[in-house]
Order: structure tokens, then C-alpha cells, then sequence
């Protein structure tokens, strides 16, 4: 492998501390060429300071210091002109104790973290943001009923309580996305394996919009039989359905179509499609590759933006795929297809 094909910047240098590589990624970082930096001191090709402005390899003398160090841990680092960059370094020696033979450094840049605190940042914030709200009914209420029980009739009191329930079960709803959210992010979402009656599950859901106010003429179901027996969460397998189905009958309009299908998954498996179709206005094709990323709102109607990134987490947490396209009809439509996934017993 050629130095210059590496994606970070790697600088090396000889027991004397000159450089003897400096490849193309470390030339775009410091702005310096390799013609300039080979041969020359490793201090001037890398005039590095800490966050305090004191020179680097002064500070780490990492030839003349200790004998038992064997590097650098990976650390924010300032060039000329205040370019942060994160640098890690690694002494090596021809023996235990013995003189350094080589320097080598990596230098990457700090966009991809300042991109990771940027979405923890605005995390953190719609977090605060979507608590602040029911936290604030909650605890009025509550203040008002303490205070003032006897001048409420019961209707107005059992009014209260049902709004603090909302608002306490809107809470713990945001909770649980939050976890999710951190399991998806480690890989750490554990998936329970059942056997699921994904037409039943489907039937359910629609029937729990039903009994909620909506139209029973909204919904039509087609299931494509005999499905194929699927092990999956059910818990998490609700889940999905549950968020598909709110953002169609929310963000879109007209009929909204539930397909379940057997379709092949891979050359050697089956699988259960679950398609999920509206006749709203549809994603605007811009936005279709950002549907499933975090944060992502289709419309103005409310929503943290992470119901679609969980959603695609526990579809592929179960080894599945989800997709989104438009419509026949112009809407949105969304696709995932889940593998059998039986248990190592059943095979």
C-alpha cells in the first residue's frame, strides 16, 4: 500500500527527527507539500501547539524523554493559522528501553466529530424541547389541584388527570425513543425472537386508528397469503408498524394501504414485506436519501424527527431492509421486508 492511499494524513520521521514520509493527506491538512516537508526537521514540517500555545515536541521531547513511552494517545492539536486537527503518535524502538528508530504520526481532521457533537447537540436540545411542554402541564396541574381541590367539580378534576396521563405517557414515550436511540448507536439493540402474525399485527393496528375517532374508510389491508412463518420481536415489530402507520394517516392524506407479502429475501430465504402507501403530497425527491437519518420531519406537524431513524434501526437490528419511494397514487411509501429469521434450533 502507497502511503498517499491512506485517508488520514501520515507523517514519519528517522531517529534524527527528519521526515522521511509525508503523504497526501497530511500535505491537504498542513497545506505544506511533500517536496517540502521530506528532509526537513519534523518540528518545522509540523509546528504543532496544544490548546494552551505551548510547542508540542517540546513538551513530549518524545526523543530525548522517558524510554518506557510508546506514544501519543490521539489528542486535539493546533497548526499555524489555528487549524485544529487530532494527532496520535507511536514510538518505535528496535528494543524494549532502547532509542526511538521512527516517529510516526496520524492526523485527521475534526469535521466528522464536530458533526457527532453537532447531532448530540441537537439532540440534547429537542430533547429539552419536547419535555419542556408536558413537564409544564404536568406539574400546573398538579400545583392547581393541590392548592385547589374543593373548587373543582369532579368532570374538571378527571379532565386534569386524564391531561397529566397524556402527558406523563408523552414523557415516557420520549424516554423510550432516547434509549433506542443510544442502543441503535452502540448495537447494542437486543432483539427478542418470537414467532409474529405480522397480517394479525397489521389488523390490530389499523383497528386501534379505528377505535380512536378516524375512518374506518381510510384503511384498506391487503394481505398476500400464505405468509411465510416469521420470528421477530413483536414488541419491536409494533413498533414500526405503529410509526409507519402514525405518519401516514398524520403527515399524509387519502387512503392509507397496508400490502403484507411473502417476498424472497436474498438467493436462499424467505421473508414478509410490509408495504405502507398514502395519496399525500409525498417526500420531495431531495429529501428522500435524509428520511431515515435523525431528526428528519416530513412536515410541520410536530414529531421529534426520530421515529424513522428507530424505525430503521429495529428493521435492521432484525437483519432486514427498509425503503422509501412514491407512491402509484403520489404519496409516500415506505417498504421494509424482514427475513424469517427461525431460530438455529429449526433449521
Amino acid at each position: 500500500m502507497h502511503p498517499d492511499d491512506l485517508p488520514e494524513g501520515l507523517v514519519v520521521a528517522d531517529r534524527a527527527g527528519r521526515v522521511v514520509c509525508f503523504n497526501a493527506a497530511a500535505a491537504r491538512l498542513t497545506g505544506l507539500s511533500p517536496d517540502e516537508a521530506v528532509g526537513g526537521s519534523l518540528q518545522q514540517a509540523l509546528p504543532l501547539e496544544d490548546m494552551d500555545g505551548r510547542r508540542w515536541w517540546q513538551v513530549t521531547d518524545p526523543y530525548g524523554g522517558l524510554a518506557t513511552r510508546t506514544g501519543q494517545p490521539e489528542r486535539n492539536l493546533l497548526l499555524p493559522g489555528g487549524r485544529e486537527v487530532l494527532v496520535a503518535a507511536r514510538y518505535v524502538r528496535a528494543r524494549p528501553l532502547g532509542p526511538v528508530q521512527r516517529l510516526v504520526v496520524t492526523l485527521r481532521g475534526t469535521e466528522a466529530r464536530r458533526r457527532a457533537e453537532r447531532s448530540h447537540a441537537e439532540l440534547i436540545a429537542t430533547v429539552a424541547h419536547e419535555l419542556r411542554s408536558p413537564l409544564t402541564s404536568v406539574k400546573g396541574f398538579t400545583a392547581t389541584l393541590l392548592a385547589k381541590w374543593e373548587r373543582f367539580t369532579d368532570d374538571q378534576k378527571r379532565l386534569m388527570l386524564e391531561t397529566v396521563d397524556a402527558d406523563a405517557n408523552r414523557v415516557t414515550r420520549l424516554i423510550a425513543e432516547l434509549l433506542d436511540i443510544s442502543r441503535i448507536d452502540s448495537g447494542r439493540l437486543e432483539v427478542r425472537r418470537q414467532p409474529v402474525d405480522m397480517a394479525a399485527a397489521v389488523r390490530r393496528h389499523v383497528e386501534a386508528h379505528i377505535a380512536a375517532g378516524r375512518s374506518a374508510d381510510r384503511f384498506v389491508t391487503r394481505v398476500t397469503e400464505p405468509l411465510p412463518g416469521l420470528w421477530a420481536d413483536p414488541d419491536k415489530v409494533d413498533q414500526v408498524l405503529g410509526n409507519l402507520l402514525e405518519n401516514a394517516v398524520r403527515h399524509g392524506e387519502g387512503t392509507v394501504t397496508i400490502e403484507v407479502a411473502p417476498a424472497p429475501f436474498r438467493s436462499d430465504e424467505e421473508g414478509t414485506a410490509v408495504t405502507v402507501s398514502d395519496e399525500g403530497p409525498g417526500i420531495p425527491e431531495e429529501s428522500m436519501s435524509r428520511v431515515f437519518t435523525r431528526f428528519w420531519r416530513g412536515s410541520k406537524r410536530g414529531g421529534t424527527g426520530l421515529g424513522l431513524y428507530i424505525v430503521k434501526g429495529i428493521v435492521e437490528a432484525h437483519g432486514g431492509t427498509i425503503t422509501v419511494d412514491r407512491a402509484v397514487a403520489g404519496g409516500a411509501r415506505f417498504r421494509f421486508t424482514l427475513p424469517v429469521g427461525a431460530p438455529a434450533f429449526m433449521a
